[in-house]
């Protein structure tokens, strides 16, 4: 029998362990939250000997709502600052590494860009009083403040207010200089966001003395001129170490509005500009009314440059061109030889600004771009705004714009290249795509159509329904890209539609596809590069590469017969060319933000955009109106006194069938080897020879007219 007094064996030896350590959790737990509560007590006593009441506590709460709302600010400045900042990876320097001079495809010289070290005259070397001209008139505390000045932020802004108008600009010299460098004259918050934090940023990386020198050297000054150094040879054929007081106070005022104040354009305007800029020197305490009294008496004079002016856009591109293409030739000192032609050139800018001042305020447009390519790819013409002096972003090949119903042609393309044919049937009926649903402009269908129709009347189903049951949205993109355009086009469904931003550049490079017959790869803005000596460093027809075909001779074929039908009996009527026919197609974005019509004849393909800076919607302008007339009017003039080539696939480029015989004759005589009288000669006088006839003008209109000589006497024999 088991003796009950005995003491059991525990069966489970583990048990007591686990007991011990759970009671221990426990205790230690309770005690744990002793403590806590324990010390947040002793903390909440300890605190309350600072608890303040009254208006002092008021003081405190405001304090406290301050560091909060400090601190999410400081993160929402920082997140604004990181886009800023990654302007400044590139390198802005580069400008300092070429000097390149420009000239036509005549060999006329046009401009310069760019600038190296003997160009540039150090700020030490440059007389007082142009240093103070210009601090007086930009940024009077520009020794004092941190890249932004805030008391003359204030200054401006009660000036302004008292005038009523902008007389006076807030920003410093250093948040002029963050700008020019790395930003567009776009006036957008995000852009004066930037500007201020690159401002900081230049005044943590450079000296006053760098920043100063920069904003000198970069500065556009009117007339193509870059700098304060080019911009004194280019008014006054002096150094600028030869400036004198007048001059000077000419030169400073410019960098507000170079376009409005620029002395070879208007010299009365200039002048006033200078006067105020004289005054602004006395205000300012730089100098005395005695000292400044004669520059007023006597007011700067210019060198006479006629009506010169400069392509300015078209130099900006091909200045970045020509970096592209010389990086590796070790040269940078350069004479470029670019295919502009100035006749072109010319005749867009007037056609531009001719209809904006008949037409702009009627569509509510501001700013408008072009771009010409002859069909061997050289860029003719470039309009990158309406006004370089008033804005440097060039529109042409840097803004992104909704295409619309332009980029139609290349989704027809890519079917062509896949089996179809203008005559293939589809429907043009309601289609939904995910939840996509697009319709017509006029809202309505017309049920089965050709493609032919479908385009010339810029229905939108029908390139829908090509992409989503025919092609796939990937061909139709591989297919932009092959045929030129280098934007980034959206892979989404709606880039069917012209939902992706194109550059102007972009667009006429695509089209010219269908203009030179089916090949890619030919634009071009530089045909040679040259040094000062002579050498060659670089020709497009040797070092470019060839050519490639994108698009058969059939799908080409296919396509120019649905596009010559778009300014003859579609939506681009206002464009067809006097006796020529012609091809293209028009575009319009969402609410009317943008414009476009893209067109071409056998020698020449432009595309025109209008639209606004501010991507504020038109008054319902469309691409049939303002940029068709735009189109027509310059390309009308572009083809006088050339010989008329058709468009590939298109046998008769002539409306006028006795213009055609005439053509046809003239090439005939080409064919059997005799000579054309046009062939090759330039259509303007090269500015030097221009100078050489306008002085011997003046040297004939200024001689003593010649008497005839004396007659002899005759002698009659009676």
């Amino acid at each position: 029998m088991e003796n009950p007094f005995k003491p059991r064996k525990s069966r489970t030896p583990k048990a007591g362990r686990l007991l011990a350590i759970d009671a221990w959790i426990d205790s230690s737990l309770y005690e744990a939250g002793f403590k806590a509560r324990e010390t947040w007590e002793n903390l909440t006593i300890f605190f309350r000997r600072f608890r303040v009441s009254g208006w002092r506590r008021g003081a405190v709460e405001v304090l406290s709502e301050g560091f909060t709302i400090g601190a999410a600010g400081s993160v929402v400045m920082l997140a604004l600052a990181m886009p800023a900042f990654e302007e400044t990876t590139a390198n802005w320097r580069q400008q300092d590494d070429f000097a390149v001079t420009f000239l036509d495809r005549y060999g006329s010289e046009i401009g310069q860009r760019g600038i190296i070290q003997r160009d540039s005259v150090p700020v030490d070397e440059m007389p007082d009083h142009v240093i103070k001209a210009v601090l007086a008139t930009e940024d009077r505390r520009f020794f004092e403040h941190y890249g932004i000045d805030f008391l003359g932020l204030v200054r401006a802004m009660s000036e302004n207010v008292r005038a009523n108008s902008v007389v006076q600009g807030g920003s410093s010299i250093t948040q002029q200089l963050a700008k020019n460098l790395f930003l567009s004259n776009e006036r957008t918050v995000e852009r004066k966001v930037k500007e201020a934090f690159l401002s900081v940023w230049l005044e943590m990386n450079l000296s006053k003395k760098e920043i100063l020198q920069l904003y000198l050297d970069r500065a556009y000054m009117g007339g193509g001129t870059f700098g304060i150094a080019a911009a004194a040879d280019f008014y006054f054929g002096k150094e600028v170490k030869d400036l004198n007081i007048a001059e000077a106070a000419m030169l400073a005022g410019l960098f507000k509005a170079p376009a409005k104040y620029a002395p070879h354009i208007n010299l009365p305007a200039a002048r006033a500009r200078a006067n105020v800029v004289l005054s602004n020197l006395v205000q300012g305490g730089f100098m005395t009314e005695g000292q400044v009294l004669s520059a007023r008496l006597h007011p700067a004079g210019i060198v006479d440059r006629g009506d010169q002016k400069s392509p300015d856009y078209f130099l900006d591109w091909a200045f970045e061109e020509v970096k592209r293409v010389a990086e590796k030739s070790g040269a940078h000192s350069i004479v470029a030889r670019t295919t502009i032609d100035l006749n072109v050139q010319r005749a867009a800018e007037e056609s531009v600004e001719f209809n904006l001042r008949q037409h702009g305020k009627e569509y509510k447009v501001s700013e408008a771009a072009v771009v010409v390519l002859e069909n061997n790819g050289a860029v003719r013409a470039i309009v990158g705004g309406r006004d370089y002096g008033t804005s440097q972003f060039n529109r042409a090949t840097r803004a992104l714009r909704q295409t619309g119903s332009s980029f139609k042609p290349y989704v027809f393309a890519t079917a062509m290249e896949h089996g179809f044919t203008p005559d293939s049937v589809i429907s043009d009926g309601p289609i939904s795509w995910g939840s996509w649903s697009p319709k017509n402009y006029g809202r309505s269908f017309a049920g089965r159509v050709t493609l032919t129709t479908a385009l010339v009347k810029s229905m939108n189903t029908v390139p829908v329904r090509l992409a989503k049951d025919h092609l796939g949205i990937a061909p139709i993109k591989a297919m932009t890209e092959a045929m030129g355009v280098q934007s980034v086009v959206s892979a989404h469904k709606t880039m069917v539609l012209g939902i992706s931003g194109m550059t102007v550049m972009d667009q006429a490079t695509g089209y010219s596809v269908f203009a030179n017959g089916g090949f890619s790869g030919t634009r071009h803005g530089i045909d040679q590069l040259l040094t000062h000596s002579g050498d060659i460093i670089y020709d497009f027809g040797r070092d470019a590469p060839k050519p490639k075909r994108v698009l058969s001779e059939q799908a080409v074929a296919s396509m120019n017969s649905i596009l010559v039908q778009v300014p003859e009996v579609g939506t681009a009527r206002r464009a067809a060319l006097p006796s020529i026919r012609s091809a293209g197609k028009t575009g319009t974005s969402q609410s009317y933000r943008d414009a476009w019509y893209v067109g071409y004849t056998g020698n020449y393909t432009a595309a025109v955009w209008l639209g606004n800076d501010d991507y504020s919607p038109t008054r319902n302008m469309t691409g049939g109106s303002l940029p068709a007339m735009i189109w027509q009017r310059f390309m009308a003039y572009a083809h006088q006194n050339i010989d008329i080539k058709p468009i590939p696939g298109i046998k008769n480029p002539f409306v006028d069938p006795q213009i055609a015989a005439k053509a046809a004759e003239a090439q005939k005589k080409l064919a059997e080897g005799q000579p054309d009288p046009q062939a090759d000669r330039p259509r303007i006088l090269s500015s030097t020879t221009t100078r050489a006839l306008r002085s011997m003008t003046e040297v004939f209109q200024k001689a003593e007219p010649i008497s005839p000589p004396a007659q002899p006497e005759t002698v009659t024999s009676l």
